[in-house]
């Protein structure tokens, strides 16, 4: 997978189209995100005690991450994701990049 929290993102397809955010958290097993602020679901919450009010929960659902394109933070565009292996000292690394400016995503 190559979108990883703290990641900005925009949303393909869906109520929330167009729409920028951050994400979340991550679910590699299940090829889901969920991003701040956006694909929001309400729960509704029953009193635990006698006298209390119900309460409504909003909070982010998880989105299949073939929905949504990663943001290049170098050049602001939507972007998709190369690998990039360069050797180095303490053996091979891999680096994500981005395919319209070629610039290393951290």
């Amino acid at each position: 997978m190559n979108i990883k929290k703290n990641d900005t993102v925009k949303i393909l397809t869906g109520k929330d189209k167009g729409k920028t955010g951050k994400v979340l958290q991550v679910l590699p097993a299940e090829d889901k995100v969920s991003i701040e602020g956006l694909n929001l679901l309400i729960k509704h919450m029953r009193p635990s005690r006698k006298g209390e009010k119900g309460q409504r929960i909003e909070f982010p659902a998880f989105i299949k991450a073939s929905n949504v394109a990663l943001i290049c933070p170098s050049c602001g565009r939507q972007t998709r994701v190369a690998a990039k292996i360069v050797a180095g000292e303490k053996g091979n690394k891999k680096y994500r990049v981005c395919k319209k400016c070629q610039t290393v995503i951290e």
